[in-house]
């Protein structure tokens, strides 16, 4: 894998398709991105061709092709740390044993609550260091979590923060970009890592996204942190 921080993104593999569909709408509004696939193999060629970052995984436990066990134990022998949420019909003790031994973090029976699911997910986040929610600060820059906004520092002490609203997608993409303030993020990986990867590719949508950041932040005022890279891609610029 390689080194740049995550953004919050979950690869979702359940072959129920009413109850995929719930999970993943559940997921989106709150914040995750979210690649949902219904077997195993499917899941495991997203996972071995490595072109996003993952934070978390959610697998059903008896999939197509390739079972949820059968992952997980495939995601260990290739010493992948990813977290994973089991979920199952089956919740014997010995299944659950079985889900865990084969190195899944969590286990969650159906049928189960949403909102369960959200403090699983949340728990997974409180052990893995590098899962835990930041408040980030970069410059004069903060973002808000709470209110889906970006705060930007005004120079006299006094005065309150600037707070600019804003869509999910502009959160995503300042969030992941300011994790990695002062490196260059190409095109190609902000797309992979912020747009879902069953998406109808679109050559231009980070560009076209980045031009309606850009005038956002100018109709408030406020200059834009983000440069672009001639053929590279986009810094988060603290400078």
């Amino acid at each position: 894998m390689v080194d740049l921080p995550n953004a919050m993104r979950i690869l979702l593999v359940e072959d129920e398709i009413d109850l995929g569909t719930a999970i993943k709408q559940v997921l989106v509004c709150e914040k995750y991105v979210v690649d949902w696939v219904t077997d195993g193999a499917q899941a495991w060629y997203y996972l071995e061709n490595q072109w996003t970052d993952y934070s978390v995984a959610i697998f059903d436990l008896l999939l197509p092709k390739l079972s949820g066990l059968e992952l997980c134990q495939k995601l260990r022998s290739h010493q992948n740390p990813l977290p994973v949420l089991m979920l199952t019909a089956l919740g014997q003790p010995e299944n659950r044993i079985a889900g865990l031994d084969a190195g899944a973090d969590d286990y969650l029976v159906k049928p189960f609550v949403m909102e369960e699911l959200l403090a699983r997910l949340r728990a997974l986040q409180r052990r893995s260091p590098q899962l835990q929610p930041q408040a980030l600060t970069v410059g004069k820059f903060s973002l808000d979590y709470a209110n889906n906004a970006l705060l930007v520092a005004i120079e006299a002490q006094e005065q309150v923060p600037q707070v600019i609203p804003l869509t999910t997608k502009e959160f995503q993409i300042l969030t992941y970009l300011m994790q990695n303030c002062d490196r260059i993020i190409s095109g190609s990986k902000t797309r992979n890592q912020l747009w879902d990867l069953d998406e109808e590719p679109v050559s231009n949508v980070v560009a076209a996204q980045m031009r309606l950041l850009r005038r956002k932040l100018a109709n408030y005022g406020c200059d834009c942190p983000i440069e672009t890279i001639p053929s590279q891609g986009y810094r988060f610029n603290t400078h």
